[in-house]
């Protein structure tokens, strides 16, 4: 059975920002709920403390791992959490995120969130979806 999905966007500023309100998922044969991934080497390094856009690049690297893995790609997110420590500095370089999301073709519903750290010290922003397949 194919996935389908169909945005619920009662306004539509959200669009222009890369996510949808909320998504009505059906025929769904399997769901991934991926753990927050952040960047992290294959050996569970921290990588690029303090720096935000190598981060957030890493991090996404890791997510798609993640959804290879589980033989999905970006274009089954339907939901992606962001959690930084610095939203203001993501905002500056959130376009690396927005355009890979773009180029997969996906809006996922999601939430960003500022904390006041991560798990691991030095960690800027952590990527938590779910996916569907």
């Amino acid at each position: 059975m194919a996935v389908e999905r169909t945005a619920v966007n009662p306004v539509t500023w959200s669009v222009d920002l890369g996510f949808n309100q909320g998504e009505v998922v059906s025929g769904q044969a399997r769901t991934l709920y991926v753990s927050g991934q952040t960047a992290m080497s294959v050996d569970g390094k921290p990588q690029h403390d303090g720096d935000m856009a190598a981060q957030l690049t890493l991090s996404v690297d890791n997510l798609e791992a993640v959804l290879g893995e589980a033989g999905m790609s970006l274009a089954n997110l339907v939901r992606l959490n962001v959690y930084t420590t610095d939203v203001d500095l993501l905002f500056q370089h959130y376009g690396a995120l927005a355009g890979r999301l773009g180029a997969a073709g996906v809006a996922p519903a999601g939430t960003m969130l500022g904390v006041t750290r991560l798990a691991v010290p030095g960690q800027l922003v952590e990527l938590e979806g779910t996916a569907v397949a």
